[in-house]
């Protein structure tokens, strides 16, 4: 029997385990994806008053692991695992978002275990409950910045900053979508989201020089990234794999 759009995009009965529920993009996901119809776990160092919220420190692999069981064990089951969580350029942590003659080793790995080795630990850690499910689906989110470098001009005359490890983690993690996408195949998809730049009040030379440079001559919005998120969630998306979905209005393809 052939299903209906709204059919192939319900998400009734399944459940999702997201890291960075706390954070601007990580809410919005939780909503559609609630919306959607699925019951929503979310992981994050930060408290964000939701009563399904864990908290977990991902650079701490045993209480990462733990917290993925926990998740699991209190849904039952597990069909969706997305990895939002990530040190950003404003993230506060010593030798990250300076000049990169500035950047630490130290940070550069914190860095690393949130935005890349948590992901690796929670899909081995979920590897058994996602294939149990027969709609088993990974998203990992990465970034514009995985996929080519800083335009430093953008950044001429501000405080912003773009880290190495950022650019370096975001690369990591679409070769990491690859890798997993045939390991777990046939039965858990695997597939990445890159969104471009996403407004939170930059300063404006940034934001014109950004919008010049972007062929549907805006900076993204967290809404822009729901119909993402529902296509790979879902079985609209059900014959792909180890794709990387780029939400940048246009900025990669020049």
């Amino acid at each position: 029997m052939k299903r209906t759009i709204k059919q192939l995009s319900d998400l009734t009965g399944r459940t999702a385990l997201l890291t960075g529920g706390a954070g601007h993009i990580g809410t919005v996901i939780a909503d559609v994806l609630e919306e959607a119809g699925a019951r929503v776990t979310t992981l994050d160092i930060q408290a964000n008053g939701r009563a399904d919220a864990i908290r977990c420190d991902l650079r701490d692999e045993r209480r990462t692991r733990q917290a993925v069981r926990t998740a699991i064990a209190r849904m039952g089951q597990l069909d969706i695992l997305i990895h939002c969580a990530a040190y950003v350029s404003a993230t506060k942590t010593p030798g990250w978002a300076v000049a990169f003659k500035r950047q630490t080793v130290a940070a550069w790995e914190e860095a690393m275990r949130v935005n890349l080795t948590a992901a690796f630990i929670m899909v081995q850690e979920a590897q058994r409950a996602l294939a149990a499910s027969k709609h088993g689906s990974v998203i990992l989110f990465s970034s514009i910045y995985g996929l080519v470098g800083p335009d430093w001009r953008l950044y001429q005359g501000t405080p912003m900053a773009n880290p190495a490890g950022y650019a370096a983690s975001k690369g990591g993690l679409l070769e990491l979508t690859r890798y997993l996408a045939t390991t777990l195949a046939p039965r858990t998809r695997v597939n990445a989201i890159s969104p471009g730049g996403i407004w939170r009040s930059q300063p404006k030379s940034f934001q014109r020089r950004y919008e010049a440079r972007t062929p549907l001559g805006r900076m993204a919005r967290e809404e822009d990234l729901k119909g993402a998120v529902v296509y790979l969630a879902s079985d609209l998306s059900s014959y792909v794999t180890g794709h990387n979905l780029v939400v940048d209005g246009g900025w990669t393809i020049w």
